[in-house]
């Protein structure tokens, strides 16, 4: 995950009680947010609503069905032809190809207008903590997304499907373990011709570099090792030479695990295999720690980047109450989202101020965070700070550099998985997985990433966080 922890003394501090006036712990005011601008309704495919129009909430509705319809290879392959389901836990067989076993009688499978509500509370006014609203009057809509899962019927047979595996981007806890049950399921339902490629994207096409043949065998135990079977990187090849790739290859069932970017990417895929008209599947699977998905409650490694963050809290803690004066910094993961700095600051009950990006602050004055750090000095002793990596960039010489996936490479400010498979077989495409008020939910790739999640900085979890450091409002 990466931390990093100091401890500043400051053993020249003069501290008088008079010289910092009493802060007091208040909860920011902030404008709520109108649900149609900022989360349901992404800036690409966003239709202006009339909200004086009495029909509008079926005109809200119809938007959204649209939007969150997900592609299926019968809208390129309409003469596509289904068969039944080849995956049965009750009943195994290893004599594919051509023998489908099917139990009519299991009551595993999903039916296809199965539905996940996207949001379960009412929020009876714009003013409420946390509030997303439709409408200013914050009327409720109901707005569904499709439910995850096995399907009665699928558009691939077994014994024709190659499919691929790819991890994009970082290292991120439980790769392998996403990596396995993948290579289970599909051997579930009878595919014997598995890969992984190996070092992200560039795996396609560097010809050093030769896909790796998966079974349940070869990863059986791999979910007890760290990293990433295949390997990771960023960056890589064109969407136009991947999909040559996989032509070459023959692949036309494609996993790619990775978070906004690798999402792009996937998406850019799907729609570059349907340009060409080729019946490839592309599901993304949400890995990243940051947790900064859209729409999804939580994306996988994100418990264990705040578990591992409170080895790194205590640390600092023990550290800066050990010496004179002592403050100690801990700065965690988080661009561009500060979940994994507020849920560990939250959990630790250690951390006196935590600093997100989605919450602006100022060091100087009589309101800013220095200040604040004197009179916990001189009140407390000793202090301990928890900064996500992204906070405060606005006080910070802007770069322009990037790393290898295209993002800026920011300033140090403190120096599922069985269902991605059931989506594929399903005949779907260009979607992502993820887990939707706990349930799994299949969303169209380019919902999850018109911008990132963010911290709600007028949410109940935010004011808890602010409740459990005690800090102030750092903005005057």
């Amino acid at each position: 995950m990466g931390t990093l922890s100091h401890v500043i003394t400051l053993h020249g501090l003069t501290t008088h009680s008079h010289s910092v006036p009493r802060f007091k712990t208040s909860l920011p005011t902030r404008v709520p947010r109108v649900f149609a601008k900022l989360k349901i309704i992404s800036q690409s495919s966003a239709t202006a609503i009339d909200f004086t129009d009495p029909d509008w909430k079926t005109r809200f509705k119809d938007e959204f069905q649209r939007r969150f319809r997900l592609p299926h290879v019968t809208d390129i392959f309409p003469d596509s032809a289904s068969s039944p389901s080849t995956f049965c836990p009750q009943k195994r067989t290893s004599d594919f190809p051509g023998n489908y076993p099917s139990d009519d009688d299991w009551q595993g499978y999903i039916n296809d207008n199965d539905r996940v509500l996207l949001k379960t509370i009412y929020y009876s006014s714009p003013t409420s903590a946390g509030a997303e609203c439709i409408d200013p009057g914050c009327n409720w809509v109901e707005q569904w997304v499709h439910r995850a899962g096995p399907r009665k019927k699928i558009y691939f047979k077994p014994e024709e499907v190659k499919a691929a595996i790819v991890t994009c981007g970082g290292l991120c806890p439980g790769l392998n373990d996403v990596i396995r049950q993948i290579v289970i399921t599909l051997e579930i339902y009878g595919v014997t011709k598995t890969v992984g490629i190996p070092f992200g994207y560039r795996g396609f096409s560097d010809k050093e570099l030769t896909e790796v043949p998966l079974s349940r065998k070869l990863v059986q135990n791999i979910h007890l090792s760290g990293g990433s079977l295949l390997g990771v990187s960023r960056g890589g090849l064109g969407v136009s030479e991947i999909v040559d790739g996989l032509e070459e290859r023959g692949i036309n069932m494609l996993f790619v695990l990775g978070g906004n970017g690798t999402h792009a990417g996937a998406n850019a895929i799907h729609n570059e295999c349907w340009k060409r008209q080729l019946k490839v599947s592309v599901i993304g699977v949400p890995k990243t720690i940051d947790n900064d998905i859209l729409l999804m409650d939580k994306t996988f490694g994100f418990d264990t980047a705040v578990e591992e963050a409170q080895r790194a809290i205590n640390s600092a803690y023990i550290e800066a109450h050990s010496a004179y004066h002592g403050i100690g910094i801990v700065k965690l993961m988080g661009r561009d989202s500060g979940f994994i700095a507020m849920h560990a600051s939250l959990a630790s009950g250690q951390i006196d101020i935590c600093l997100i990006p989605e919450v602006p602050f100022n060091l100087h004055g009589p309101s800013g965070v220095l200040s604040y750090l004197k009179y916990l000095i001189e009140t407390k002793g000793s202090a301990v700070v928890c900064v996500a990596e992204g906070a405060g960039q606005n006080l910070l010489q802007r770069t322009n550099a990037t790393d290898a996936s295209g993002n800026t490479v920011y300033k140090d400010i403190g120096v599922y998985i069985l269902q991605e498979v059931h989506g594929a077989f399903a005949g779907f495409s260009g979607i992502s997985v993820g887990t939707c008020n706990t349930h799994y939910a299949y969303f169209p790739i380019p919902e999850v990433i018109s911008h990132p999640r963010l911290v709600d900085s007028n949410s109940r979890m935010w004011h808890r966080c602010l409740t459990a450091t005690g800090q102030p409002d750092f903005i005057y």
